[in-house]
Order: structure tokens, then C-alpha cells, then sequence
């Protein structure tokens, strides 16, 4: 099983002849090759594995994964409260 994380291109570049962009994950910025996804435009979102944007995603979609890894940060918060009151 592979995990993509979805991030916003704030820059396209060259390197060496591939595409590449600089993408924001939660105001950390990234190095990204594009090579897979060439059409990606600054301002666009993007599903990044391993460092390669894998495919252009919307920013509907970028919001329901966000939200899927908000409820993950919640669920084990509450799972570390609920052992806090264990002997």
C-alpha cells in the first residue's frame, strides 16, 4: 500500500531537464519532481509519493484527505487521553 499527500504547487521549475515544483505541505515546502504530471500549474494541488506528484488532484478533493488526516490526529489523541487514565 502506498500513501500520497496531497500538497499545493507554489513554484514550477527545471532541473536537469525534468520538471519540478516547489509544493507546500501544511507551510512546509518541498522539492517535487513532476515528471508524471507535467501539466501541473502553480496554484493546483497535487498527490505526492515519494517525493514524484503522482496525479493533479482538485482542491475539493485535496480538502476531504486533509480532513481524513485531521480526524486520524483526533482519534489518536483521544486514544492517548483515555490511556493517561489507566494504572
Amino acid at each position: 500500500m502506498c500513501l500520497g499527500v496531497p500538497g499545493k504547487v507554489v513554484e514550477v521549475y527545471s532541473r536537469d531537464d525534468l520538471p519540478m515544483g516547489k509544493v507546500e505541505f501544511g507551510g512546509i515546502l518541498k522539492d517535487v519532481c513532476l515528471v508524471y504530471t507535467p501539466e501541473a500549474e502553480v496554484g493546483q494541488y497535487v498527490l505526492v509519493h515519494v517525493g514524484f506528484a503522482i496525479s493533479r488532484i482538485d482542491e475539493a478533493e485535496a480538502e476531504e484527505i486533509f480532513s481524513y488526516f485531521r480526524q486520524i490526529d483526533e482519534a489518536e489523541e483521544a486514544s492517548e487521553t483515555s490511556r493517561e487514565g489507566l494504572p
